[in-house]
This record gives structure tokens, sequence and C-alpha cells, in this order.
């Protein structure tokens, strides 16, 4: 499995990342489970309205060519735990 997310990282880092940088944004592996890829879109990225056509017309399309045994390619929507940590804090410190 290692071997498969760093084959995943790299036509991410070649043929994807590039494309989302331009639109200050990037993409993170979630998890990669019985041949499905989830992703999270971050930066200017995450909750774009074009967010679900990027992930099928650009990041699907492009890792599934180069990687035939990836079956499907999920965006995975909502607020990571890290972010709700940091406005918890945020919030905490703001009400001592």
């Amino acid at each position: 499995m290692a071997t498969m997310l760093k084959q995943i990282e790299t036509v991410l880092d070649t043929y994807v990342r590039p494309s989302l940088a331009s639109h200050q944004g990037d993409v993170v592996i979630i998890d990669y489970t019985n041949d499905v890829l989830r992703i999270r879109l971050t930066g200017k990225c995450s909750g774009c309205p074009s967010a679900q056509l990027t992930t099928e017309e650009l990041i699907s399309t492009t890792v599934k060519e180069h990687i035939p045994q990836v079956n499907d390619v999920i965006l995975v929507s909502g607020v990571s735990d890290e972010l709700i940590a940091q406005a918890k804090a945020l919030l905490h410190s703001h009400h001592l």
C-alpha cells in the first residue's frame, strides 16, 4: 500500500498539483482503500463551486490514466478535525 500511495503522490505532484497551485489550491490524500482514493481539496480549491468538476475531470481522470488500479476517486468535503480543533482553541482563548 505504501508503494501505491507513493505512485499516487508522484502522479499528483507531476500532473495535478501544478494546475491546482495556479488557483492557490492543493490536494491531499485522505485514504486509499479497496482501490478507492479519497482526497480533500485545500486552499482556494476547498469549497470552490467547481471542486467536484475538478475532482472528476482533472484528478480522477489523471490518476486513473496513470494508475489503472485506482477504480474511483472520491472528494471528501467538510471540515478537517485539525481545523475544528484550531477553531475551538481560538474561541476558547477569546472567552477567557
